[in-house]
C-alpha cells in the first residue's frame, strides 16, 4: 500500500516583510535574524491505535489540523520522498566501551532507517565535530565511517553538532525530508551555541530529530535497564472534558500542552531556564522521538523502532491562516475516528513583527 505522505517545504518561524539580507560569509557571525515571506509549517504526525499499532491508510479528509485553535487547510500529495540523514554520534572519552556497539549498525540504519533512495551522513562530536562520511547511499561506506569513531575529550557539544547537521541538511535538495539522528548522552556539554538558536535552526530548516539516549556509563558497564523516569504530570492532573475519561491520547496531548510553557520560555531566551534534558527538546519540538540504549540488543531494537516510526508518518503541511500573530503557535492533530493516539510536534514560535511593518 503507497504510504500517504504530505506535501512540505522548509518551515519558517520568524516573519517579515523586508526581503532577506545578503549572505553573510561562512565565518561571520552577525546574529541576524532569519527573514522570509514564505511560510510553510510542517508538522509530523504518528497515529496509533489502542494496541499500540500504526495506522496506515489515512486520507488527508481524515485530518484536522488547528494553529493555534484555527483550523487549516492541509496540503496534500501522495508520493514517495526520499530521506537525507544525518547521524550525529557523541564521541567523548567516557564512552570508550560503548562505541563498538555503534559501530555494527550502519547496515541497520541504511536498510531500516534511510531505506530505497535514501542517503546518510555521519558526524562524530566531541569538542570538535568531525566529518567521518559526507552524503551516501552505499551501506558500506556508512559502515567503514563507524570504524573510524574514537573516543575523544571529557566534553560533548551537541548543540554544535545540531548546528552543523542542520547545515548540511539544509544543502539537500528540498523534496527530500531532512532526519537528524542523535546517539548521544540527553545533555549538552561544551557547545558554542545555545539551545535557542539551535533549536530555532532545526525549525527553520524543517528538519525531524530522533535520538538515541546513551544513560551513564554505569548503566552501560551494568548492563542493567534505568528504570522509566516518572512522569511529572499525573494522569489524574490532566483536564479532560466533563464525564471524560482519560484516554492515552488525551493523557498525551495533555502532557504536551504542559510542555509548551518552558518552549516559550526558550525562545523568548530567558536566562534562567534550565533544560536537563536537551534530547527531549530537540525530539518532542520537531515531531521526532527519543529511543534508549542501554546495551547492544536494545540499540538493535530502538533502530528498528525509529525505521518504523519514520516510514509509518504522516507528514501534514499547511500556510497557516493566522501567520500575523506573533509569539507561540500551538499545532493540535485531530483524526475523525475513535480510541486514537496522535503525537505530533507542539507548535513552533514566530517573533512578533516590529510596529509599523
Amino acid at each position: 500500500m503507497m504510504r500517504l505522505f504530505i506535501a512540505f517545504s522548509a518551515t519558517c518561524a520568524l516573519l517579515a516583510q523586508n526581503p532577506p539580507p545578503p549572505k553573510p560569509s561562512p565565518t561571520e557571525d552577525t546574529g541576524a535574524v532569519i527573514r522570509t515571506t514564505h511560510t510553510v509549517v510542517v508538522a509530523p504526525t504518528t497515529v496509533l491505535d489502542h494496541k499500540g499499532d500504526y495506522v496506515t491508510g489515512l486520507q488527508p479528509s481524515d485530518f484536522t489540523l488547528y494553529d493555534n485553535n484555527k483550523p487549516q487547510r492541509i496540503t496534500a500529495d501522495v508520493s514517495y520522498e526520499p530521506i537525507s540523514l544525518v547521524m550525529a554520534i557523541q564521541a567523548s572519552d567516557m564512552l570508550t566501551d560503548v562505541l563498538p556497539k555503534v559501530q555494527r549498525i550502519g547496515n541497520e540504519v541504511t536498510d531500516l532507517v534511510v531505506g530505497a533512495g535514501g542517503e546518510i551522513a555521519v558526524l562524530a562530536f566531541d569538542h570538535r565535530i568531525q566529518m567521518l562520511q559526507d552524503f551516501t547511499d552505499d551501506g558500506g561506506k556508512v559502515s567503514e565511517s563507524l570504524k573510524k569513531l574514537k573516543a575523544g575529550s571529557s566534553t560533548h557539544a551537541m548543540n554544535d553538532a545540531v548546528i552543523e547537521s542542520v547545515r548540511m541538511l539544509r544543502r539537500r535538495p528540498e523534496v527530500r525530508r531532512r532526519i537528524l539522528v542523535l546517539i548521544s548522552e540527553k545533555r549538552d556539554k561544551g557547545s558554542q551555541a545555545r539551545l535557542k538558536e539551535t533549536l530555532t535552526d532545526l525549525e527553520f530548516a524543517n528538519i525531524a530529530v530522533y535520538a538515541i539516549d546513551i544513560p551513564h556509563l554505569e548503566t552501560l558497564l551494568t548492563g542493567k535497564s534505568m528504570p522509566p523516569r516518572p512522569d511529572p504530570i499525573p494522569a489524574t492532573a490532566n483536564h479532560m472534558p466533563a464525564g471524560g475519561t482519560a484516554t492515552p491520547t488525551m493523557i498525551d496531548q495533555n502532557r504536551t500542552s504542559n510542555f509548551i510553557p518552558m518552549f516559550v520560555e526558550i525562545f523568548k531566551g530567558t536566562k534562567s531556564i534550565f533544560v536537563d534534558d536537551a534530547l527531549d527538546v530537540f525530539t518532542r519540538y520537531t515531531g521526532g522521538k527519543q529511543y534508549s540504549f542501554v546495551k547492544a540488543k536494545t540499540l538493535d531494537r530502538s533502530v528498528e523502532a525509529l525505521g518504523q516510526e519514520i516510514h509509518n508518518q504522516y507528514l501534514l503541511s499547511y500556510s497557516p491562516n493566522n501567520q500575523e500573530e506573533g509569539g507561540f503557535h500551538e499545532i493540535r492533530v485531530v483524526v475523525n475516528r475513535p480510541s486514537l493516539e496522535i503525537r505530533t510536534r507542539p507548535g513552533y514560535w514566530v517573533a512578533s513583527r516590529p510596529e509599523g511593518q
